[in-house]
């Protein structure tokens, strides 16, 4: 396997994975459950909890240079078979569905240039016509990646300095037009009608959106030219995303009053650009959206391939998919990742879905695989005498836990349904003894109590 991705090539897959179509929606998202108050305070635990687990991801790669693919590699090392499994089937489904939401929202911004109020073509994403441009998208992504990881990667380096260019332009006219009075205007969200503190937890999911992906260059760790490199991406990258999302969020509460805000056509960040430079500034951010969710699709799908194939070549996902072509691209599981999106993208037309519906379920996939990282690192740590490399693995891991308390437990219910089919999967992965280790009694319990929960689950989620 060639190692040829440098630290640009990797900060800009990181980086490009994380300023996706997130960003162009966040004022509202975030304007719609959180007055300023809860968002300086939210965004802080954030900020905070985000640095945490991308110095862990950072730690790790140094401490364990040997266990390349991250995410699932770590997982795996510190807890056994099944953990590692749940994390690479968690992490993947995280990714098909983030895939799914891109195209979504890719062919919702097309719709501020083709339709009007009595003529609808592309609507939110999912008519007929929106889902047969998305597939013609993902099949084009598709060969693309076949081509070689690192052919996309250099298309995606032109990509992230596209996308950065209208963020940009926002944050400098926003911050001319910014009115502090406005942005101070009901602080504490009297008018929201919740306290602070739930408004907090509120954000704590469209926070966390925006942020996934900040284990890109880990995942295609293998891939990388320096080991020290995929650390150093990973920082860099999520000190540009934090600054970003900061800037965007609490400069647009001092452009329009909260309940305004809360209230605009998503992206939300195009509404605002007009009141900044009149009736072609929502043409600026869907032209800027298109081109960043096409950079952060291209990564995802990078990403999304790679997982399965590491999975594989471990014995936790099927001996197939750890086939790679000629031009060293994971070819068997980049087609089974495009073929589910394909399915999504059906199931999308079919009932009607859109890109918050989405969202919500990609974000709580990716909450155990994140929580694992602090605790593996925890583990690691016991081993050795750098108090440093402890309060890193404690401050990671209690993000982990505060981000699955924060979720609510209906989110977690749609998890344990998620998860249950995959221990199929598991299992037929493992038949005739393939796998490194046999499975304990506890993990055998864990999968018993995973797949006879998942009916009662889904019962409830249903109600």
């Amino acid at each position: 396997m060639d190692k040829k991705l440098g630290l640009t090539a990797l900060t800009a897959l990181v980086l490009s994975s994380m300023l996706g179509a997130g960003v162009f929606s966040l004022p509202q998202n975030m304007a719609a459950v959180a007055s300023p108050a809860a968002l300086l305070i939210g965004w802080a635990i954030t900020g905070v909890g985000i640095v945490l687990l991308s110095l862990a991801l950072l730690l790790l790669s140094r401490l364990k240079p040997e266990l390349d693919g991250g995410i699932f590699t770590y997982a795996r090392a510190g807890f056994g078979e099944l953990v590692g499994f749940c994390s690479a089937w968690g992490y993947w489904l995280c990714a098909v569905i983030a895939n799914v939401s891109y195209l979504v929202i890719v062919f919702s911004a097309l719709s501020f240039f083709t339709d009007s109020p009595g003529h609808v073509i592309f609507g939110d994403g999912n008519t007929w016509q929106a889902v047969l441009g998305a597939s013609v998208l993902l099949w084009l992504v598709h060969w693309l990646v076949l081509r070689g990881v690192q052919t996309a990667a250099s298309i995606n380096l032109v990509a992230t300095l596209g996308k950065l260019a209208p963020l940009g332009l926002f944050i400098v006219l926003a911050a001319l037009a910014f009115n502090y009075q406005r942005f101070h205007f009901d602080f504490t969200g009297l008018a929201l009608g919740t306290p602070v503190w739930q408004q907090v937890k509120d954000t704590m999911l469209i926070t966390l959106w925006v942020f996934i992906g900040v284990e890109g260059a880990v995942v295609v760790s293998a891939r990388a030219r320096n080991k020290k490199d995929v650390g150093r991406a990973t920082l860099l990258a999520v000190i540009a995303a934090l600054v970003v999302y900061l800037l965007v969020t609490l400069l647009s509460l001092g452009i329009v009053p909260r309940a305004e805000l809360a209230e605009m056509r998503n992206p939300s960040m195009a509404g605002l650009m007009t009141r900044l430079i009149g009736s072609w500034g929502d043409m600026v951010i869907a032209i800027g959206l298109i081109v960043s969710v096409c950079g952060a699709y291209l990564s995802w799908t990078i990403m999304a391939a790679e997982v399965p194939l590491l999975a594989a070549e471990h014995g936790a996902f099927p001996r197939s998919l750890a086939r790679q072509n000629a031009r060293g691209a994971p070819s068997a599981s980049l087609w089974l990742t495009t073929i589910s999106v394909q399915v999504c993208l059906m199931l999308i037309w079919l009932t009607g879905s859109d890109y918050s519906t989405l969202l919500t379920i990609a974000s709580e996939m990716i909450l155990v695989p994140y929580l694992l990282v602090g605790a593996y690192l925890f583990k690691v740590s016991q081993a050795m005498s750098r108090p440093v490399v402890m309060a890193v693995a404690c401050g990671a891991g209690a993000y982990g836990l505060w981000l699955l308390y924060a979720s609510g437990p209906l989110h977690l219910l749609l998890s344990v349904v998620l998860y249950a089919p995959g221990i199929v999967l598991f299992l037929f992965a493992r038949r005739g003894g393939r796998g490194s280790e046999k499975l304990n009694t506890l993990e055998k319990a864990t999968m018993a109590l995973l797949v006879t929960g998942a009916a009662p689950a889904l019962w409830l989620l249903i109600r």
